[in-house]
């Protein structure tokens, strides 16, 4: 099973280390998302050790990527934009705290509906810079033409 996983282990590797921060943040979004969706996969289970242990891992997981978003905040550049992520991410890791402790469900599904909204308005702008930046570079190239 290892080396199966290798070629995938060096493509996310390549991956992280070639990406632009914006790409950096839209790809820990993906990993909490990802997380988040297997942890609602635990309340199906019907063995106790199962729904307990896919919601517990999948929960911490997702809050470590949360934690780490949070904790690379600019607070000093960021002023109130990222005083607000700063608010919304702890609000994020404390309703988590909350469904793994209690096994509820609720708080899960909200999180990932923000967090998806979240995602969604930052590969937007992603996406907008990019053709901001393609308008750009086609406008240098008709000049110096």
């Amino acid at each position: 099973m290892t080396s199966r996983n290798k070629p995938w282990d060096s493509y996310r590797k390549v991956a992280t280390q070639t990406a632009t921060p914006g790409q950096l943040v839209l790809m820990l979004y993906d990993g909490a998302l990802k997380f988040l969706e297997k942890a609602l996969t635990g309340f199906d289970y019907q063995d106790p050790l199962l729904f307990n242990q896919t919601i517990n891992n999948n929960i911490i997981r997702a809050q470590a990527i949360i934690h780490e978003m949070n904790a690379s905040l600019n607070m000093e550049a960021g002023g109130e934009v990222a005083s607000n992520f700063r608010r919304l991410y702890n609000y994020f890791y404390r309703r988590l705290t909350q469904a793994n402790r209690t096994k509820q469900k609720a708080p899960v599904q909200e999180v990932i509906s923000r967090v998806r909204e979240l995602r969604d308005s930052w590969a937007e702008m992603l996406r907008r810079g990019a053709e901001a930046r393609q308008t750009d570079d086609s406008s240098l190239t008709e000049v110096a033409a």
